[in-house]
């Protein structure tokens, strides 16, 4: 779906990228300007953010062709030859373990350049990062793909004859996979919002993107097996397999993190508290 204005072409894929990113980083301002620091410091460094993770989405895409574009001959020897296809971004194809590593060593290098702590910028910018998917699964729904398994149920989604998988050219429904990940990505972003009011002072930087990588990732590997239009790598569904290995990965982390501070605070001696002095009371002067 496009819309036409004058010379100006804007493609509804697009439009909820766009949409995503600012409320994204409107999430991110608000939580930093909770914190007590400054949010002009997200707006500056969301172009950072931009290049980086839509640099790194395209190339999670062509290095990852889904089994789709393998059929129709698009793999990474296409996109290799063919470089105006490669950056067609409008068409679609952003993966989305590329725009969570390429923004995240995009956010360090603008961390680094502004000496400041690197998972700091992380935790701000976790809950934004799981809205910001949410609403730009909404393009996937205009293009009319990321969609799973067919389905008979009340909230089937109708696909059209061109965008349906090769051997399903007679199958109308399908799961709306997108938006199960959308509402999974809203659980996310609302459970690191309570993360960091309720738990604020127990957490240690870099926990709640911590949280993040482990709840995206276990709800992501599940609704892979719904989902027809794999990215098949060696015999393997890449994206299910990374999303395992970094759920666990993440999770296991945070727990021996916590384990280990926990350790030196129980190994550290105890502080004497030392006996306040006692005021003097100033004598009155007889008159």
């Amino acid at each position: 779906m496009e819309w036409t204005l004058g010379p100006l072409t804007l493609r509804a894929y697009g439009v909820m990228i766009a949409l995503g990113l600012l409320a994204g980083a409107a999430l991110a301002a608000h939580e930093a300007r909770r914190r007590g620091l400054n949010p002009d410091l997200i707006w500056d460094a969301l172009p950072w953010a931009v290049v980086g993770g839509v640099v790194g989405a395209r190339l999670w895409h062509i290095l990852t062709p889904s089994a789709s574009l393998r059929m129709q001959g698009i793999t990474t020897y296409y996109y290799l030859t063919h470089p105006l296809d490669a950056i067609a971004v409008w068409k679609g194809g952003l993966g989305l373990p590329g725009v969570v590593i390429g923004g995240a060593l995009a956010l360090w290098l603008y961390a680094r350049k502004r000496k400041m702590d690197f998972r700091l910028w992380l935790d701000l910018v976790a809950p934004g990062l799981a809205l910001g998917q949410a609403i730009g699964r909404w393009g996937n729904y205009f293009n009319q793909e990321l969609y799973g398994r067919p389905t008979n149920l009340p909230w089937k989604l109708y696909i059209e004859p061109p965008y349906r998988m090769p051997g399903y050219e007679q199958v109308a429904y399908y799961h709306p996979l997108f938006a199960y990940e959308m509402l999974w990505n809203l659980f996310n972003m609302a459970l690191l919002l309570y993360l960091a009011r309720r738990w604020a002072k127990r957490l240690l930087p870099g926990d709640l993107f911590l949280v993040y990588l482990a709840v995206y990732g276990f709800g992501r590997f599940w609704l892979e097996f719904l989902r027809l239009d794999i990215s098949p790598v060696a015999g393997i569904n890449v994206n299910q397999t990374l999303m395992a290995v970094v759920s666990v990965g993440a999770a296991l982390t945070l727990y021996l993190r916590h384990r280990r501070a926990r350790a030196q605070r129980d190994a550290a001696p105890p502080t004497e508290e030392r006996p306040r002095p006692k005021k003097r009371r100033k004598k009155r002067k007889k008159s």
